[in-house]
C-alpha cells in the first residue's frame, strides 16, 4: 500500500466518524429551526439570537475539547495512556465547574444579553425564553466537549459519533413532541434540547470513568490538574473569543437590519455551521494525528499528513459548495414561508457556497496547529483576522448592503485566516515534539 493511501486511510478512519459527531450540534439547531419556523418569523429570529448567545458561552470553552485532544494524543504517542486519561478526567471536572458558574452568572443577565443583540420587540421575548431555559443545559454541553476531547485524543472518534446520533435523535423527537404535540412553543424546543444534552453528557461520563478504571487512572477532582487544564487552554480561549466576536457582531448586524434579515441570517448561518463542522471533521483528525506523531517525535509524518489533509480540505470544500448550489432553489422553503426571508436566504447561499474551499483550508490548518499545541500563534492571528472583519461588517450595515455585504465581510475574514495559517504551516516553529509541549518561543513569527 502506498504512503498516500495509508495517510488517507488514517485520516478517514478518524474524520468520517468525527463528521457525524461534529454535525450533531448544528443539526440540533437546524432541527430546532425547522420546527420553530412553523411558529412564525419572530420565534425563528428569537431562536437565532438566543442560539448565538448560547454558542458563545459554550464555545468560549471549546479548549476543553481541543486542548484535551492535543494533550491526550501527545501522551498516547509517547506511550503514556494512564497520564493521558487522567488529563482528560481533569478536563471534564473543569467543564462541570465552568458550566455551573455560567448558569449562575448567566440567568440574571439574560435580558441584558438579548438587548445587546438589538433584537426587535417582536423577537425579544422569544430570545429571552429560549436562552433562559437552555442555560440549564450548558454544564452538560461542556462535559460533552471535554469527554469528546478525551476520546479523540485516544484516537476514538466512533464513540462520539454514536453518542451524537443518539442525542440528535432524542432532541428531534422531544422538540416535535413538546412544540408540535404539546404546544409549548419555543420553550418546548429549549427543554427538548436541554434533556438531549444532559443524556449525552451522562454517556460520556460513563465511558471515560470505565476507561480510567481500566488503566488505573484516578477520577476524583484534583486541584492541580484543574489548574493545569485551565492554564493549558488560555491561548485557545483567546482564539475562540476572537472567533465568537465575529459571530456575535454578524448576528447583531443582521438583527439591526430587520426581522427578515435576522431570520434569514439564522438559517444561513446554521447551514454554514453545519458545513463548517463537517469540514472540521478533517481538523479533528489533524488534531489527533498531529498530537500523536509529535508525541512520538515523528516530524516527517506530521509534514506528510499536513500536506495530504490540505488536499482533502480543498476537495471537500468544492464538493460542499457545489452541493449548496444544487439544493439552493428548494432549501429556503424548508424553513420559512416568508417571501422576504426566502429572497434574502437565496442570495446569501451563493456566497456561502463560494467560501467552502477557503473554509476547507482554514479548518484543516487550524486543527493541525491546535494538535501541535500552537495556541499562541492561533490566538494572535485570529485577533488579526477579527480586526480585519469588524470594519467590513459595520460598513455593510451603514452602507445598506444587506446580508450580501455581511457575508462578504465574513469571506474577507476567512481569507485572512487562510493566509496567516498557511504562512505558519510552511515554517517549522510549530513542530515541537515530546509528550508535553514546551514551546520554543512565544513570539507569533511565522
Amino acid at each position: 500500500m502506498s504512503a498516500t493511501r495509508k495517510q488517507d486511510r488514517e485520516i478517514l478512519r478518524l474524520a468520517v466518524p468525527a463528521f457525524g459527531a461534529l454535525v450533531a450540534e448544528p443539526l440540533f439547531l437546524l432541527s430546532d429551526s425547522a420546527i420553530v419556523g412553523t411558529l412564525g418569523t419572530a420565534p425563528l429570529g428569537g431562536l437565532g439570537v438566543a442560539s448565538q448567545l448560547l454558542n458563545t458561552l459554550v464555545y468560549l470553552s471549546v479548549f476543553l475539547a481541543y486542548g484535551t485532544t492535543a494533550g491526550v494524543a501527545r501522551q498516547i504517542g509517547a506511550g503514556n495512556v494512564r497520564a493521558g486519561i487522567r488529563q482528560g478526567v481533569d478536563g471534564m471536572w473543569l467543564a462541570l465547574v465552568i458550566g455551573v458558574v455560567l448558569v449562575v452568572v448567566g440567568l440574571p443577565l439574560v435580558p441584558w444579553l438579548v438587548d445587546v443583540f438589538g433584537a426587535s420587540q417582536q423577537v425579544d421575548p422569544y430570545a429571552r425564553t429560549y436562552m433562559a431555559i437552555s442555560l440549564f443545559g450548558v454544564p452538560s454541553m461542556l462535559v460533552v466537549l471535554a469527554g469528546t476531547g478525551v476520546l479523540r485524543g485516544l484516537q476514538d472518534t466512533r464513540t462520539p459519533l454514536f453518542v451524537s446520533l443518539g442525542g440528535f435523535s432524542l432532541n428531534l423527537l422531544l422538540n416535535a413532541v413538546f412544540v408540535l404535540g404539546f404546544g409549548w412553543g419555543i420553550a418546548g424546543s429549549a427543554w427538548g434540547t436541554v434533556i438531549a444534552q444532559t443524556g449525552s453528557a451522562a454517556v460520556y461520563v460513563v465511558v471515560v470513568v470505565r476507561a480510567a478504571r481500566r488503566h488505573g487512572a484516578g477520577v476524583r477532582p484534583d486541584v492541580a490538574g484543574l489548574r493545569t487544564a485551565a492554564s493549558a487552554g488560555a491561548s485557545l480561549l483567546v482564539r475562540t473569543a476572537a472567533l465568537r466576536i465575529v459571530l456575535i457582531v454578524g448576528t447583531s448586524v443582521a438583527a439591526r437590519m430587520g426581522d427578515a434579515e435576522i431570520a434569514a441570517y439564522q438559517v444561513g448561518f446554521q447551514i454554514w455551521s453545519l458545513l463548517a463542522f463537517a469540514l472540521d471533521a478533517l481538523a479533528i483528525a489533524g488534531q489527533a494525528i498531529t498530537g500523536r506523531y509529535l508525541g512520538a517525535a515523528d516530524v516527517a509524518r506530521v509534514r506528510a499528513v499536513t500536506r495530504r489533509m490540505v488536499v482533502w480540505g480543498v476537495g471537500s470544500g468544492v464538493v460542499f459548495g457545489l452541493g449548496i448550489v444544487a439544493v439552493r432553489p428548494w432549501l429556503p422553503s424548508l424553513f420559512t414561508a416568508d417571501p422576504d426571508v426566502r429572497h434574502l436566504l437565496l442570495a446569501s447561499l451563493l456566497i456561502v457556497a463560494l467560501l467552502q474551499p477557503v473554509a476547507g483550508v482554514v479548518f484543516v490548518l487550524d486543527g493541525i496547529l491546535i494538535g501541535a499545541g500552537d495556541g499562541a500563534y492561533l490566538a494572535w492571528t485570529t485577533l488579526v483576522a477579527t480586526i480585519v472583519f469588524l470594519p467590513a461588517a459595520l460598513t455593510s450595515y451603514w452602507a445598506g448592503w444587506s446580508l450580501v455585504g455581511l457575508w462578504c465581510a465574513i469571506g474577507l475574514w476567512m481569507v485572512t485566516r487562510m493566509v496567516t495559517l498557511g504562512a505558519r504551516a510552511r515554517g517549522d516553529r510549530w513542530l515541537v515534539t515530546g509528550a508535553v509541549r514546551r514551546a520554543r518561543e512565544d513570539a507569533p513569527a511565522t
